[in-house]
């Protein structure tokens, strides 16, 4: 795939909107605490049904005890994950920035 067609099907894709940690959480409790149903929840916050249902199951299971089921991660601990990935790849991409460096001096000096 060329360049320009990759740059033109780029753009085209939709953006996924980026909500706050505090806005899935208090979109769960809407959900859990006060009784809406996911569709009424999904709809007066104009967010798809799915990411609703994602995140109420994140935070029943943050809530819930210890299980035999498939253990699940707490929206503030998948939040905390996500920025640990992102800093992970940064640090990584930096120390061989910092190698290529360190080679390219080091040919000069010998």
């Amino acid at each position: 795939m060329s360049l320009e067609v990759q740059k033109m099907s780029d753009t085209n894709k939709p953006k996924q909107p980026k909500f706050t940690l505090e806005f899935k959480q208090d979109a769960a409790r809407l959900v859990i605490d006060k009784g809406y149903s996911h569709q009424q929840a999904a709809d007066s916050l104009g967010v798809s049904l799915s990411a609703l249902g994602r995140w109420v199951r994140a935070e029943r299971n943050a809530n819930a005890g210890p299980s035999d089921k498939k253990p699940t991660l707490a929206l503030a601990e998948r939040d905390e994950l996500a920025r640990l990935r992102k800093e992970t790849e940064r640090l990584r991409m930096e120390r061989e920035i910092l190698k290529k460096a360190v080679a390219f001096f080091a040919k000069d000096l010998g």
